[in-house]
Formats: C-alpha cells, structure tokens, sequence
C-alpha cells in the first residue's frame, strides 16, 4: 500500500470517528436530558398526588368529593399535555442535531466519491468511461433519495408539531369554558 493511500485511509477513519463520537454525544445528551425531564415529571407527579389525595381525604360528602374530582382533572391535563410538548421539542432537536451531522457528512461523502470517479474516469483505460457514468448514476440516485428522506423527515416533523398545537388547542378550550363557567357559578352564588 502507498503513502498516500495510508495518509487517505488515516484521513477518513479520523473523520468517521469524529462523526460517530458527535453522534455518541448527541445520543448521550439527549438520554440525560430525557431522564431529567422525566425525573422532575416524575417528582411533580407524586408531589401533586399526594397534594390531591390530601384534598379528597378531607372533602366531607360525595359532592365535594365530585368537585374536586373536576377541579383537579383539568391541571393534570394541561401537565400531560406540557409533558408530551417538552418531549417532542427534545426529541426534534436531537433529531435536527443528528439530521445536520448526517447531511455533513453525507455531503463529505459525495464530493469523495465525486472526485474519486472523475480521477478514475481521467486514468482509466478504453472504456473505463462506462463504470465512471454508471458510478456517477449510482452517486446521483443515492444523492435523491437521501434528499428525499430528509425531505420526508421533515415533513413528519411538521405534521407533528401541527398535531401537538391542536391537541394544545383542545385541551386549552374546555379549560377556559370549565373556568369560565366556575367563575359563573361564584357569581350565581
């Protein structure tokens, strides 16, 4: 094997390296900031509970009992719901995070292989030109169809997010009608 080639050899492990170690830190911090989110849910989750349980231990009749059921219902769901955004955002930005590495380096891949068929193309022998066009073919799918993963990646993410705000926007409206109508009910009192 020649020097240069070696020098090449060297060059590219070092750049996968770099990219799978960006990926392993990507993966790792998500993990941790997942964990966190979960832990604090977790914690506010007994927390409130506890704090729930508490106020229907002391309610004195079944219709107390009823009321505090409705009035503790709507909180925990805006929770949940508050949840689930602080997931997805975490999840698409690591995904955004993975998908810029990955079209790094696909993008590094292709100018390689790029210059590699036209080196090949320029010394190779009496119809060598028909495997350099069929490489650069074969380079020109691939470049296609990862355009259009990303290009379908991205759309799912859109289509997800448009689904998050109107599962915010339901679960918003019968908080402020039950408000609303708890505020009237004061009144009528």
């Amino acid at each position: 094997m020649s020097n240069p080639n070696f020098e090449q050899l060297t060059a590219a492990q070092k750049a996968n390296a770099e990219v799978m170690m960006a990926l392993m830190r990507t993966a790792f911090d998500g993990v941790e900031r997942l964990t966190a989110l979960n832990m604090a849910a977790s914690r506010e989750f007994f927390n409130n509970t506890v704090a729930n349980a508490q106020q229907l231990l002391s309610a004195k009749d079944v219709n107390a009992v009823a009321k505090l059921n409705s009035e503790l219902a709507q909180p925990n769901i805006d929770k949940m719901v508050s949840y689930s955004r602080s997931v997805y955002d975490l999840v698409s930005e690591m995904q955004k995070e993975i998908t810029s590495v990955m079209e790094a380096q696909y993008s590094t891949f292709a100018k390689n292989a790029e210059s590699a068929v036209a080196k090949a193309k320029a010394s190779a022998p009496v119809g060598g030109d028909v495997f350099a066009a069929t490489m650069q073919s074969m380079l020109g799918a691939s470049t296609k169809a990862f355009d259009q993963m990303t290009s379908m990646a991205k759309q799912l993410s859109d289509i997800t997010e448009a689904n998050l705000q109107a599962a915010s926007t339901a679960v918003a409206a019968p908080a402020k009608k039950s408000a609303t109508a708890a505020a009237a009910k004061k009144v009528a009192k």
